[in-house]
């Protein structure tokens, strides 16, 4: 196992320049000028000159990416253009925030969908079968802005239930495990688990339909095994499969979910991307795609460790 992982991280490495490489050149090919946010309209020629050679961005792109990497390496994601504090501290109380939404959809997802999907493939072809798959295509094709402006239309504005937008009541970025801030999470955590339970629940069924369709599964019954017994072999079959899905909808939910944390206010760092991009803020947006980037490469490093610590018969090359 302890070879196995240091290969892994031996894969890592290059994946990871690349995601750097890709993360600067995209973000400068990127049309209009950054400082355009920070100078007034009437800036002499002067003071552009000087801004830029502040930034950096007077060398050419090559020498601009080499010296943001060493400052990466170094824990330096640089200065936001549009509010002077480092970038590192921005994204760090962003990712722990969008962290905390990402985990609480996702374990709702994972809950649900693992629910539905062993209904539906216990039970084939059956009104319960049905049921759970029409959930699950609702979940994957509903747009998930539209349903949380929905839900904020119905529990907030109508019934008055839960609060619309935001992380606490005292306006602050930081989300406590406490009763009155737990009622912020609950719109926004919602909204995000919609898609995760309809792709778990979908992979569950199709895993749980064909594990049951197997020669051993047969056996163990021919053998008089019970259902508990029968069911313990299927979940120890699935696990490895459902945990990857679970892996990447958690690294998914964690990048992709600028669209609700804009409907909900939730001080993310989809949110922070959303103000980057339209403040056109590379510091920011560089350093908030970068960590997005390597945390969802290093999900994926611990989900592959995990499924080979599960199960033992996957092979990897």
């Amino acid at each position: 196992m302890l070879l196995y992982i240091l290969k892994r991280l031996l894969y890592v490495t290059p994946v990871a320049f690349g995601v750097s490489v890709v993360c600067f050149a995209l973000v400068h090919l990127a049309p209009g000028d950054p400082l355009s946010a920070v100078l007034p309209a009437d800036a002499t020629q002067a003071t552009i000159d000087e801004m830029r050679a502040a930034y950096g961005f007077d060398k050419p792109l090559p020498v601009q990416y080499a010296i943001w990497l060493w400052h990466v390496l170094q824990g330096d994601l640089g200065i936001s253009i549009a509010t002077g504090r480092p970038v590192l501290g921005e994204v760090s109380r962003a990712v722990v925030n969008s962290l905390i939404l990402a985990s609480v959809a996702t374990l709702i997802g994972f809950t649900f969908g693992t629910l539905f999907g062993f209904v539906a493939g216990y039970h084939r072809n059956s009104i319960l079968d049905r049921a759970a798959s029409a959930l699950s295509v609702f979940g994957v094709s509903v747009p998930h802005y539209w349903l949380g402006m929905v839900l904020v239309i119905i529990f907030s504005a109508t019934l008055g239930w839960l609060p619309p937008t935001g992380a606490g009541p005292d306006g602050s970025g930081n989300w406590r495990p406490d009763f009155e801030h737990l009622r912020y999470i609950i719109l926004p955590a919602v909204t995000m688990s919609v898609i995760p339970t309809g792709i778990i629940a979908r992979t569950v069924r199709a895993l749980v339909a064909d594990i049951l369709s197997q020669d051993f599964v047969e056996a163990l019954r021919a053998k008089g095994m019970n259902e508990w017994g029968v069911f313990k072999h299927v979940v120890r079959n699935a696990a490895p499969t459902a945990l990857a899905i679970m892996g990447l909808q958690l690294g998914y939910l964690l990048g992709g979910s600028i669209l609700i944390e804009t409907v909900f206010a939730w001080p993310g760092t989809g949110f922070l991307l959303n103000a980057a991009i339209f403040q056109r803020d590379l510091p920011l947006l560089q350093g908030s795609i970068l960590v997005l980037a390597m945390f969802f490469v290093g999900l994926n490093l611990i989900v592959d460790v995990m499924q080979t610590a599960l199960d033992p018969r996957i092979e990897r090359a």
